[in-house]
This record gives C-alpha cells, structure tokens and sequence, in this order.
C-alpha cells in the first residue's frame, strides 16, 4: 500500500507508467494520461490530502489540492517512480498543452479533437448566452401576465428585444471568433470574415427589385423563406441569412486555419502582418460567400429537416430518447452538435423542439441532486450537504448541470440508474402530451411536442420560453420528482458508502463533544483554585502576576473577508468552474471585477503566490486560509497582463495590493474575469457565511467567518 499520499495519487491514476505529462496551477495537479479509465476514482473522492478528481476530455484528469498543490506536485515528482516522466518538469503548461494537441489520444483522436473544437467554440459564450435566455424568459412572462404588451409599437419592448436579439444575431461572429482562436488563427480574422457576410451591404445583394435580372429568387416552402441566387463576378452565388447560423462560422473557421497556417508557410516573416490577413480575408471571404455559407446552411437546414420529421412521425421515439442520451452525452461533451442543432433550427425554422425533452433530463439531474441535499439533510452529512445546495442552486436557477454531475453523480454510480428512470419518465409524460396537445408556430403548423423561439438553459427561470407551458412544465416535474423520490427511497450510496459516511459523522460529532467538555473542563479549572482574598500575598507572584502582558498581543481574530477588488458579488456555482462550485476548494465568493487592482482580504502571511499572478495564498494568524484566486483558467496566460507586487512569506494587511490585472486582456483571450475569493479550510472553522448578490468596493465584507 502507497505510504505517503503524493505515491498514493499516483496509484490512483493508475501509476507512474499511465502518467504522460503532470503540471499544476494554483489549486490542482493537471495529469495527461495514457488512459484516463485506469484512474481509481474512489481512492481519490476518499484520499486523505484530495479535495476532488475531476475527469477532464480526452485522458485529462485535475485532482483537487488546494493552497498545498505546489508541494505536493514537489512531492510527487520527486517520487523515485516518476524518474522517467520527465518532460513535465521543465515543460510549461503551454508545451503540455501543444504536446497533447500534436499527438492523437486513442484510435479516434480526430473524434477527441472534433469534440474539443465544438467545446472550446461554444464554452466562452455560455455566460451571454445565460443571460440572453433568462431575459427572453422574463420578457415573455410579463407578456403573458399582461404585464407588458407584445405590440411592435412598443419602444420600451423593441429596445429589451434588442438586447437579447443581438447576442443571437451575431452569435456566428462570436463563434467564429473562438473556433478561430482554439484552431490559433488570430480571432478577430475569423470574427472579420463572418461580420462581412451579416453587412448592410451583402444581405441587399437579395433585394431582387435593386438588382433586376442578377438577382433570382424562389420561395421554399418546407422552410417557409425565401432563396435568392446573385450572380456575382459572372459566378451565381446563394444568397442567405447568416444572423444566428453556427454551422458556418465553424466550418468558416477551419478553413481558415488551413490558409492562414498555409499563408505563414510561404510569406516573409517581415510582412506577414500585412499580407496574412489580406489573402485570407480574400481567399476565405470568397470561399465562405461562394461555397461554406451555403454549404453551412445546407447541412444545418438538411439536420433540423430530418430530426423534425423524426420528431413529427416519431415523436415518442425522439422525446424518450433525448432525455435518456444526455446523461450519457454531457459528462463526455459529445453534447454540443445538439447544442449546435438547436441553433440552427431557431435560425431556419424560427422554432427548436430539442429544449423540451432536454429540459426533462435537466430536471431528472437536479431532482437527483435534490435527493442526495435530502439524505445528507438527514444523515447529517454536512460535507454532501454543502456540494448538494450549490449544485442545485447552479441547476435550478440556472439550468448548469456540471456542478450536479461532476460533484455528486459521476461519483456514485447508483444515481445514474435511479436518474435514467426520471429521464424515461418524464420523456414518456413529455411525448403523450406533446401528441395530444401540440404547439402551434409561427407559421400556423401544429408540431407535435414542445417547442422555443429561444436558445435557453433549461432552468426554473427559463419555463416561460416554451410553447405549451404546463405540457412542459409537468413533465419537468415528473423527472424531478421521479428521481427525487428513488434517490431518498434507495439512496444513492452502497450500503458499505452509507455506513462509510455515518460512521465519519459520528466521529464527528463525538469530536465536537469531547472538544466542547474539554473547553467547559478547562473554564471551571481555572475559576476554582482562587486565592483567598486574606492570603499573604508574596512579592514574587507580584512579578508573575505582570506575566501575562509580556506576550505580544495576539492578532485580531478574523471576524470577516473582504472584497480584494471592487465589482458584482457571485455565488461560487456561477462561476462556471465545477470545481469551485462544488466547494471542493472550500465556500466562497466570486467577484466581477471593475477594477484593476487586486488586494489581500485579509492580513497574514502569503503562503502561495503563483508564478502567473494569477493565484494567491494567505493564512491569517488565527488560521484561517484564504485563496484568491483571480479568473477562471487564467492559468494558461501563463501571466500575460498579470502583474504581481508580492512575493511567498510576506506579510499583508487587508487592503495591500497583491497584483494588477489586465482583465481586458483576461476577456479578450476568452477567460472568465471573475475572480474567486475561498476559505479552503472551511471543514475545520465554524461557519462560513458568503455574502453575493451585491456590489462592492474593495475592503466591503463578502464572507462572514466563525472560528
């Protein structure tokens, strides 16, 4: 058996020899695997020293330290078995990062590196377009309160649509800004050349009375819209509404990848700047205009069309089935193509009827979650309970299934078999109705199911988007319901995990006692030997009795964290990091920032002070540990636009400046700004109370703390 816990970890994931590469960042240790199945997940979820594991695409796995991860990486690679794993002791996280893009993982990494492209497209996004469906999701609510009036007329309406209406309409910039950027093509070329084909200038090319006979248009009547063929230097070239397309942009990006490396190849180094972006806006312009655009279209069109028949002859098949893939299609991200069609459909069609039987697996997954909150309620589980009420609130209010997942179910295999049964129950409830009571679109066609208008995250605030309310939300109720119930009837853990759990809680709480007799034992030993007041008093214990001012005064004990950096206060579940949510890392807060500047919320001593400036360490003097942990992935900066004014074993005082933080920079290269803020010894304090929902300037309380 491995007798310290850096060679117990790396048992863990299967040993030395199943290591590639191994680096760390402010709070985990980032392994490259030759096969990610070889990790033992139940050694790590129960390790002493281990926080969390969390799978990763591909064979990627993080492990979950906290502020101890540089020594343990220290530890782990001077490990005699780790000899030979020696490039990731002087590779930087970036040649990691290139090494295991350059080689293929398995005998599909095609397959591997098609999935990561549709991610890392996609995955910046996310927050827009959240906020985008939870507005839609208002909007229509005061619309069908009679609150607002859905009058064209309306200007106060117009100007709400336009703020959502605008994250989808150049949603293909934004998309071809990040696939441009993950394929490193520089972003604003790719985000360029998709602008082009949403100008004034190219969609009046299909006003067929300006341009007479070079301009042909016939009407489509399986989509309902109109096609126009320009003819354009004496080639015909179709003509179509890119706004909200995302099969273009990506197919977009990757050939432009292909010219512009190819580009680099054959031009001076002297003048790429120049004539890089010149062809490849040429080339690329014209091929997207002329073939891509088209050819984009044309497959999102031909998807939408055929899983809308499947849906309006099959609709018991589609509604059951989708429901029953997602829990399977999330975790691995296969996830996005869907993600991609739902899209597409809103785009073409005007209406998705995909959200409707994917909400249902949302809720079976947060009615999951919800059973594990209950039992842990119960057991008294204190750990559960904590990961249990932050994912559910990360589901329920936002529909984010990650924290869900990744905290709890991937973790207990026994959740999955008592979900699938909400997921089929719901999908079954979903179709029968959506076969009775089918929703009517735009156009006047009855479409048997539930459908949107919008591309929304399936939460509690999002219901009102959907055609067909309460079809919708009674069976979103059902899967959580179903699944709620089966997880508290026949719990989630193993009987041997169950007792595991109880058996830790006792001990617990017998600790707790035997601590609290010990302090009342101690208080009453100190009141009852009181010296008589008639006692002589000698001259000697005059000198002892000034004893106890001698000592320097002990510091203030830490009452409060405050904010490093002025901005919006989050809960830890809306950072988008599972991680975090999760609070494997200890509970906490996020900032948004609005300022640049980053200081110490509380004073003591810098334990951690990352490389990259992106991550600091403090221990106050009473021992509480605090991380500050500035953006999500800045890691991969590598500290460009990161300016650090500290260093390790220095003291602070809340309110002295840590570091100075670009976060124009941080935004632009598609990381997350908020900035994390973690009391990673919560289990051993008291109470943790975040403060979120409000604005702060820097030296404003965010987290109450009780030793």
């Amino acid at each position: 058996m491995a007798s310290s816990t850096a060679s117990q970890i790396i048992a863990a994931v299967g040993g030395a020899g199943n290591v590639t590469s191994l680096t760390h960042c402010a709070t985990r240790l980032r392994f490259e695997l030759v096969d990610a199945g070889r990790v033992d997940q139940n050694a790590l979820d129960h390790m002493d020293g281990v926080l969390g594991a969390v799978p990763q695409a591909g064979n990627r796995y993080q492990v979950v330290i906290g502020g101890a991860v540089a020594t343990m990486y220290e530890e782990i690679m001077h490990l005699p078995e780790m000899a030979n794993v020696g490039t990731a002791k002087q590779m930087s996280n970036a040649d990691v990062k290139a090494a295991a893009r350059a080689k293929g993982r398995g005998k599909v990494a095609w397959l591997d590196s098609f999935f990561e492209y549709l991610a890392d497209s996609f995955r910046p996004i996310l927050g827009v377009l959240l906020g985008a469906s939870i507005i839609i999701a208002l909007v229509n609510l005061c619309i069908s309160l009679g609150w607002i009036a859905n009058d064209e007329a309306n200007t106060s309406l117009m100007f709400v649509k336009a703020i959502w209406k605008g994250v989808f309409y150049f949603l293909p910039i934004m998309v071809a800004y990040n696939g441009a950027k993950k394929l490193k093509v520089d972003p604003w070329l790719g985000g360029a050349i998709m602008a082009m084909l949403m100008t004034p200038q190219f969609t009046a090319l299909a006003d067929a009375s300006k341009w007479g006979d070079a301009v042909q248009c016939v009407e489509n009547a399986t989509l309902g819209t109109t096609d126009c063929t320009a003819t354009v230097f004496g080639l015909p070239m179709q003509l179509s509404d890119y706004s909200g397309n995302v099969f273009v942009p990506l197919m977009m990006a990757a050939v432009l990848a292909l010219v512009y490396h190819g580009l680099k190849k054959i031009i001076p180094d002297s003048v790429q700047l120049v004539f890089v972006p010149f062809f490849s806006m040429i080339i690329v312009g014209a091929l997207t205009a002329f073939i891509i655009g088209p050819l984009g279209v044309w497959v999102g069109n031909g998807l939408g069309v055929v899983l809308a028949w499947m849906n309006m002859h099959a609709p018991f098949i589609f509604a059951i089935a989708i429901p029953l893939l997602y829990p399977f299609l999330v975790p691995l991200g296969l996830h996005w193509p869907l993600n991609a069609l739902m899209l597409m459909n809103i785009q073409s069609m005007g209406y998705d009827f995909i959200q409707g039987p994917m909400g249902v697996w949302n809720f079976a997954c947060f009615g999951a979650t919800a059973g594990v909150l209950f039992l842990s309620i119960r057991d008294r589980d204190k750990e559960m309970r904590q990961t249990a009420i932050g994912a559910l609130a990360a589901g329920l209010l936002g529909g984010v299934s990650e924290p869900s997942l990744y905290g709890i179910h991937l973790r207990y295999k026994l959740i999955y078999k008592r979900m699938l049964i909400g997921c089929g129950t719901g999908g079954v409830v979903i179709a029968v109705l959506g076969w009775l009571f089918p929703s009517v679109v735009a156009s006047g066609q009855a479409v048997k199911g539930v459908t949107t208008t919008a591309f929304a995250f399936t939460s509690l605030l999002t219901i009102p988007v959907f055609d067909q309310m309460w079809v919708y939300g009674v069976s979103i109720a059902v899967a959580f319901a179903v699944s709620m119930a089966l997880i508290v009837m026949l719990d989630y853990r193993t009987p041997e995990q169950k007792a595991e759990v109880l058996a830790k809680v006792a001990q617990a709480e017998e600790d707790m006692r035997l601590e609290r007799e010990a302090k009342s034992g101690a208080s009453e030993t100190v009141v009852a030997p009181a010296v008589p007041a008639a006692a002589p008093v000698p001259a000697a214990p005059a000198a002892a009795a000034a004893q106890p001012e001698a000592p320097a005064e002990p510091a203030e004990p830490t009452r409060e964290v405050v904010a490093p950096v002025a901005g919006h206060v989050i809960d830890l579940s809306e950072t988008g990091d599972a991680v975090f949510a999760s609070r494997a890392l200890g509970e906490g807060v996020a900032v948004v920032p609005t300022e640049s500047v980053v200081k110490a919320p509380v004073s003591g001593t810098l334990k951690t002070v990352a490389k990259t400036g992106h991550a600091f360490g403090i221990k106050t003097d009473d021992g509480v540990e605090v991380l500050v942990h500035i953006g999500i992935d800045t890691v991969k900066m590598e500290g460009d636009g990161f300016t650090v004014a500290v260093a390790k074993g220095q003291r602070v005082k809340a309110g002295d400046e840590l570091a100075t933080v670009d976060f124009d920079k941080v935004t632009a290269a598609g990381y997350s700004t908020a900035t994390i803020i973690a009391v990673t010894n919560t289990k051993k304090l008291t109470k943790v109370t975040p403060l979120t929902g409000k604005d702060v300037v820097a030296g404003d309380a965010i987290i109450e703390v009780e030793r």
